[in-house]
Formats: C-alpha cells, sequence, structure tokens
C-alpha cells in the first residue's frame, strides 16, 4: 500500500522560492557573475521583443525555433559587436579615457586662480595630488575594478556564456515542455519577474540616456561652436554620457561633473554655462524618471538612490548597477504579495 502523497502549501512553496530567489541574487553578486546575468537578460528580452513580429508568419514547433534561433543569433551578434565597438572606441585616440582623466586634471591645475577659494580648498594641490588621489581610489575599490582589469578575459567569458543561456532560454519558451512541479513552476515565476524587471528598469532607461545623451550633443557639438567654443573630448564625453546615463540619476552626475571640469578648459563662464545646461538636463531626467521608470515600478526617484547607495556599500560598483534591477524586482514581490 503506497501512502498518499502530501504536497505543500502553496505559501510555503512561495516561501522556499523567495529565499531561493534572494540567495541566487546575493550569489550572482559575491561570485562576480553579475555581466553573465544582465548578457542572458538582455538576449532574452531582446528575442522576446523580437519573436512576434517573426513568429506570426511562421507556423508549427520547428519553425517558430528555427526563427527564435536565427533572432537569438543575430541578437548575440549585434550585442557582442557593440561591446566590441565600444571598447575599440575608448582604447582609441578619440575616446582614450585615461587621456581625458589627465586632461581633466590639467585643466583643475590650470584653472586654480580662476576658482573660488572655497572649491580650491577642496580641490588636489596639483596633478600629482589628483593623480595620487586617484590611484587611492582605484586601490580602495581593486576588487570592483577587478571585472575590467586582469579578469576581464573571465569576465569576456561570463557575458559569452551569458548571453547563450539567455538564447537557450528564450528557444525553450517555443519548445514543447510538460507541466513544471510546484517549486519550479514558483521559481520560474521569480524569474519570468527578474525578467520583467529587467525590461521596464534598463529599456526605460535606455530611452532616458538617449534622450539626454541627445540634449548633450546638441550642447557640445552645436550650441557651444556657435559662440566659437570648442571643447576636447567632445566625442568621447558625448558616448560617456549615454554609457554613463544607463545608471539612474548617478550616471547623469558623473557625466556632468565630466562636461563641467573640460569646460573649464576654456573658461570659468564657459563652465558655469555648462553647469546650468546640465541641471536642465538633469531636471529633465528626473521628470523623465517619475514618468518612464518611476511609473513602470511605482517608485521614486530617492528610493531607487537610497537602492543604489545600500547595493554600493554591500556590494561595490557591481551593487549600483543591479540595484535599479532589483529594487524594482523585489518592490513588485511584495507588491504582489500585498505587503507594501
Amino acid at each position: 500500500m503506497t501512502k498518499p502523497r502530501i504536497s505543500l502549501p502553496s505559501s510555503r512553496v512561495e516561501q522556499a522560492a523567495w529565499l531561493l530567489m534572494a540567495a541566487a541574487l546575493v550569489l550572482v553578486l559575491k561570485l562576480h557573475l553579475l555581466p553573465a546575468l544582465l548578457a542572458g537578460l538582455l538576449v532574452y528580452e531582446l528575442v522576446h521583443l523580437g519573436a512576434p513580429l517573426f513568429g506570426r508568419r511562421v507556423s508549427g514547433v520547428r519553425a517558430k525555433q528555427a526563427t527564435v534561433l536565427l533572432l537569438a543569433t543575430l541578437v548575440i551578434g549585434a550585442v557582442v559587436l557593440a561591446i566590441v565597438l565600444t571598447l575599440g572606441f575608448f582604447r582609441s585616440d578619440a575616446g582614450n579615457l585615461a587621456a581625458l582623466a589627465q586632461k581633466m586634471a590639467e585643466i583643475l591645475e590650470n584653472s586654480r586662480r580662476s576658482l573660488p577659494e572655497w572649491l580650491v580648498s577642496a580641490l588636489p594641490d596639483s596633478v600629482e595630488g589628483i593623480k595620487t588621489a586617484l590611484v587611492h581610489w582605484l586601490r580602495e575599490h581593486a576588487a570592483e575594478l577587478q571585472l575590467v582589469g586582469k579578469d576581464a578575459v573571465v569576465t569576456a567569458a561570463h557575458v559569452l556564456v551569458g548571453l547563450i543561456v539567455g538564447a537557450m532560454l528564450a528557444l525553450r519558451e517555443v519548445s514543447v515542455h510538460h507541466p513544471a512541479k510546484a517549486l519550479a513552476a514558483a521559481l520560474s515565476e521569480r524569474a519570468r519577474r527578474l525578467a520583467d524587471a529587467f525590461r521596464r528598469i534598463v529599456f526605460a532607461q535606455v530611452r532616458i540616456s538617449a534622450i539626454n545623451t541627445v540634449f548633450t550633443a546638441l550642447y557640445l557639438v552645436l550650441a557651444l561652436p556657435l559662440f566659437g567654443i570648442h571643447l576636447p573630448f567632445t566625442k568621447t564625453m558625448v558616448v560617456l554620457t549615454f554609457l554613463a546615463g544607463l545608471l539612474p540619476v548617478v550616471g547623469n552626475l558623473l557625466s556632468n561633473t565630466v562636461i563641467v571640469v573640460v569646460s573649464l578648459a576654456h573658461s570659468p563662464q564657459t563652465a558655469m554655462a555648462s553647469l546650468g545646461f546640465l541641471v536642465v538636463v538633469h531636471k529633465l531626467e528626473y521628470f523623465l524618471n517619475a514618468r518612464i521608470v518611476g511609473s513602470r515600478i511605482s517608485a521614486q526617484a530617492w528610493e531607487l538612490l537610497l537602492a543604489m547607495l545600500a547595493m554600493e556599500a554591500a556590494f561595490g560598483l557591481p551593487g549600483i548597477v543591479a540595484a535599479p534591477i532589483f529594487y524594482a524586482y523585489l518592490k513588485q514581490e511584495l507588491t504582489d504579495a500585498g505587503l507594501v
């Protein structure tokens, strides 16, 4: 006589899924697997966006699998090409970040006489002082910066694996599979919600960053030259504005600081004009965050900032990148559970 099968209450299954998901997200950051996770989510979501457009013209499981496989291959190729082109740009003479940092140090040193006393006192005494402060910061954040340092090859391998896994998961969506058991189904739902949070945050932030970059490019490439002002490293600053803008609020502050410092190369008046223009753009980003990001995850800018601050303290630079996505996922879970 076989014993009757006892099934766990759905609430306990959900709790187990939440704990496993929380542990997985922490391990992703602890084991430096965030690039792989983001790459996989990116391919998965891009394939999901494009699959319906092609899926309407084909019928049958095999045809849909072939369509998704082709689309996934194109997406992976496009992502890899974009990464290679971006790295190539920043290694070229036009986009050399080391040369930009050196130029910023020289500008600050040459502008000390024309800057207010309260600002001068907060700056390093010389170019060497700026370099020393930069070296000190790099040493403090050596663990975080290993993703772009000696472990760059490992990180690239993680990204490649993430791209492939994302494509395989997208392919699985159009395959015939049997219904999952309770815990597996709950974990699949957690993963689906994480992917949804990624789509809402990242794709919305790409739109915001693109808008900010367009305005910044118009200012640097068109507006300033009309007044006879030609700043160095214009192309680098435009690209940096887009890439840094992918981080909500903080990224915009980073790119704005670079532009204002480089503007000092011409004059303090140009720097003040740049600061005024960027403040307006920054206010536009707050508006866009409230309309695009905030409305999609029911979060204000200060909530994202607090999440990024806490994640940076716990996990360093990768925590800043992951904070908006993880926070959007967490808030959605709590909202659906009726806790917030």
